[in-house]
């Protein structure tokens, strides 16, 4: 979809806050709490941003980024020279990170611009009158998108690190949740390595446990030295050294969908029939790995001589 940045505002240090819509402000594709949506960017590169927002019929969608100068340089763009009157073309909504909206409670974890896809689920549970707590952290208020509107809310603590002293107790959060809880976490590397370290010693079921990353989790796999055949047409291709497996196919003439070539978004999810695949996204959860029915080609390998996939 080409969508047209309707208003672009600083929201706190470093971050801007944008909301595009179509030009004749029509119905966008529905999205959920969690959800994000891919970006291209004038370089011809793609970049996927956490929605604010949620709705079957949404006239905009909404979404913030941090500057970040040490990022792939699509935040340092956005956040420097994107104005509003600007079009991009962009993709339908996406959601691998899913609010589960049964009875129990909720914990929820941020750091940084990590609140985007956070900030969604507050309103929904908020809609749904269920019980939730919000655990958010940066590392000065100045830095803190919506803090001030976050902190009007009953069950909401801040944590800023210049006044606390240190990072969020992130394992004091994870053992002090209720038992039958769900807990999601989205931030930085750090928090969520910690996040998921807690989760693990706590022996939370690991249907409880919700991550989201905004950066690659695991090298991508170029280890190649394996066969990849394709179910569809019959075609097999080898995986070279230093190549993946979407680098190979396309350098055979397939048009493959894909995004960030990172394993965080999700595009280039692709079912897998036969072989083992070497996980190397974000996205899959530890069952999910286990079961070897998906795979994400853009950052995945083989631990088999041969893939055969569903395309």
């Amino acid at each position: 979809m080409a969508l047209k940045v309707v208003s672009a505002e600083a929201i706190a240090d470093g971050c801007r806050l944008f909301e595009l819509a179509l030009p004749d402000g029509g119905a966008l594709p529905s999205c959920e709490p969690g959800a994000h949506i891919g970006i291209r960017l004038p370089d011809g590169s793609e970049r996927q941003y956490s929605l604010l927002n949620y709705g079957s019929a949404p006239t905009s969608y909404r979404f913030a980024v941090k500057r970040d100068p040490e990022s792939r340089g699509g935040s340092v763009w956005l956040c420097d020279k994107a104005v509003s009157g600007d079009t991009f073309l962009t993709e339908a909504p996406r959601n691998n990170f899913p609010l589960d909206e049964g009875g129990h409670p909720t914990v929820l974890i941020a750091g940084g611009i990590g609140i985007t896809p956070i900030r969604a689920m507050i309103d929904r549970l908020e809609e749904l009158g269920r019980e939730w707590v919000l655990h958010y952290a940066a590392r000065t208020r100045a830095e803190a998108a919506f803090a001030d509107e976050l902190a009007g809310l009953g069950s909401v603590h801040l944590h800023f690190d210049d006044v606390e002293g240190g990072v969020l107790p992130v394992a004091e959060i994870v053992r002090a949740a209720p038992t039958d809880a769900h807990l999601y976490c989205c931030g930085p590397a750090p928090m969520l390595a910690a996040f998921e370290a807690a989760a693990a010693e706590a022996s939370i079921a690991p249907e409880r446990v919700h991550v989201e990353y905004f950066t690659q989790k695991y090298d991508v796999a170029t280890e190649g030295g394996f066969t990849v055949a394709l179910a569809r047409s019959g075609s097999e291709f080898r995986v070279e050294p230093g190549k993946t497996i979407l680098d190979t196919l396309r350098a055979a003439g397939l048009d493959l969908s894909s995004s960030c070539e990172e394993g965080i978004c999700g595009a280039c999810e692709t079912r897998v029939l036969e072989g083992l695949p070497d996980h190397r996204d974000a996205i899959l959860s530890e069952r999910e790995r286990q079961e070897n029915k998906t795979m994400f080609i853009c950052c995945s390998g083989a631990k088999s001589d041969r893939l055969v996939l569903d395309l």
